[in-house]
């Protein structure tokens, strides 16, 4: 008996941010279950491809796990149904014989459609860049153990920089917001002690840049957290108010 898959894609199409889009179905018979689903999008490219159609356009470069830039909804779910996995690396062996999958781009009017399931997340780039810099001495590289950083700390700084900045958090969050992004690359900075010089100016900036870009308020119904491919806490975000509230406050 034959393992491969049969199964229709209800895929989102938009030529561009202006214009309107709609789902066009797929036929995709003989799938085999150990593809990614970017390659089973590549699969349906191909096909679009041969027979003169346009095909669909989406983000990907690591497909490792690591860039964020496979930035989809797969049936209603940010990156698809597993727990902690982009979309580049969930496997087709996760869906059954005859399903229908639907697919389509992050809903947020923070980032605009740019075509099909490609979306434009520069804002978190915009917000990036706000948060300034870390005042380090050039030159060689420091040995590790010159600046003591005890063990919970430095842990809690590393899973903070665990972030990839997809925006899954911006895409499942009702309110469309980035508090979970912000507070993460916040704290990666905050809780080291090579972040302490811009602390102050840094959590002032990125909060007033996420505001400017649109994003809403947090309400923490943890959708954020439940379905970031990184397992982001919601911890980042407390974290984030009181560093703010000690800034305005100071």
């Amino acid at each position: 008996m034959s393992n491969k898959l049969n199964l229709t894609l209800k895929v989102w199409r938009q030529e561009s941010s202006d214009s309107h889009g709609d789902f066009v179905d797929y036929s995709m018979e003989g799938v085999n279950p150990h593809m990614s689903f970017l390659e089973l999008l590549d699969v349906l490219n191909e096909r679009l491809i041969t027979e003169g159609m346009d095909p669909i356009a989406f983000e990907h470069d690591c497909r490792e796990g690591i860039c964020g830039s496979c930035a989809m909804s797969i049936n209603g779910e940010a990156h698809g149904p597993v727990k902690s996995t982009t979309a580049c690396q969930l496997h087709m062996f996760h869906f059954n014989d005859g399903d229908t999958i639907t697919v389509e781009p992050w809903r947020a009017k923070s980032f605009p459609v740019i075509k099909d399931l490609a979306v434009d997340r520069s804002a978190f780039d915009r917000i990036i860049q706000s948060g300034g810099y870390v005042s380090v001495n050039t030159g060689s590289a420091p040995d590790g153990n010159a600046i003591p950083i005890d063990k919970e700390t430095a842990t809690m700084a590393f899973d903070a920089a665990a972030c990839i900045g997809c925006g899954a958090c911006v895409s499942s969050c009702k309110n469309s917001s980035a508090s979970l992004f912000v507070s993460a690359k916040i704290s990666q900075f905050s809780k080291l002690p090579q972040g302490q010089p811009e602390q102050k100016q840094r959590v002032l900036s990125m909060v007033a840049q996420m505001d400017k870009e649109g994003f809403g308020h947090c309400t923490n119904t943890g959708a954020c957290e439940a379905t970031c491919p990184k397992d982001i806490s919601m911890d980042n975000i407390s974290t984030m108010n009181k560093e703010y509230l000690k800034a305005i406050l100071s």
